[in-house]
């Protein structure tokens, strides 16, 4: 299977959104958008084609290594999840997990380099706690490549008196899908602003892991800064025109960008 056939959706996933509430509508109903998102879940109007909206494809195409690159950056061991999970209770709320850790899922964003912080907690706020809905989970982990020049990552917590209110529109919006009632006209809920300095403070000392790569970041800092001292001075003996210097068992390749590598002779 190649890997655009792993990453787009067939018509029986395409199916399987309309027969419930997912993650992405949760977010649409809290915002007041009940009339086109009932249009298409009662089949009065086509579904969202996402396949040529390239931010849409590009978010679905970089989850795997957005993945690994939380597990690597945080150390947290992460598995990916894309296994359509419903609530225990409420059979119209579904979602699907794009990762998990045995603190609480993991959700894949890929957006502008310019977005804030503050602006992407708060777009996908109702999607987080819809899935924290389903699962049960007590945190979130939002990863999020801002671009391709930086990344961070979120935690965010589960929020109860939310999540009550969101199921119950969910609930009566869906309510309006299984009865073929028009709805009304609904009002957005604004989103609870997460700021930086609203987010939890953790201590790690007991975990082994965090214990073990603070010993070697500690142990390695000095030398990485000597490290990155002598790169740059070797590369300040490159002059323009020379290609590739060599030298007590070291060489410099300069690329046709301009770019100077340097590599251990062997």
């Amino acid at each position: 299977m190649s890997v655009v056939e792993q990453i787009t959706h067939n018509a029986e996933w395409h199916k399987a959104r309309l027969a419930g509430v997912g993650s992405s509508d949760a977010a649409k109903i809290m915002n007041g958008e009940w009339h086109p998102l009932w249009m298409q879940k009662t089949g009065r109007a086509e579904p969202d084609n996402l396949d040529d909206i390239l931010a849409v494809q590009m978010g679905s195409f970089t989850e795997p290594l957005n993945l690994y690159w939380f597990g690597k950056m945080t150390g947290i061991p992460t598995v990916e999840c894309k296994e359509r999970l419903t609530h225990p209770e409420h059979p119209h709320m579904h979602c699907e997990l794009d990762g998990n850790t045995k603190d609480g899922p993991v959700e894949c964003k890929h957006t502008s380099q310019f977005s804030k912080p503050e602006e992407i907690l708060a777009r996908y706020y109702w999607q987080l706690q819809h899935q924290m809905a389903i699962t049960g989970a007590e945190l979130i982990y939002l990863s999020v490549f801002y671009g391709n020049s930086r990344w961070e990552y979120y935690p965010v917590n589960r929020d109860n008196a939310v999540i009550e209110n969101m199921v119950v529109a969910e609930k009566e919006f869906w309510r309006h899908v299984t009865e073929d009632i028009e709805p009304p006209h609904t009002e957005p809920v604004e989103a609870p602003t997460i700021s930086m300095d609203d987010m939890r403070e953790v201590d790690l000392t007991g975990n082994n892991e965090w214990a073990a790569a603070a010993a070697d970041w500690l142990e390695n800092k000095s030398a990485k800064a000597k490290f990155d001292k002598a790169a740059k001075s070797i590369k300040s003996l490159i002059e323009p025109d020379v290609k590739l210097a060599t030298g007590h068992n070291i060489t410099a390749t300069r690329s046709k960008n301009g770019a100077i590598r340097i590599g251990e002779m062997k």
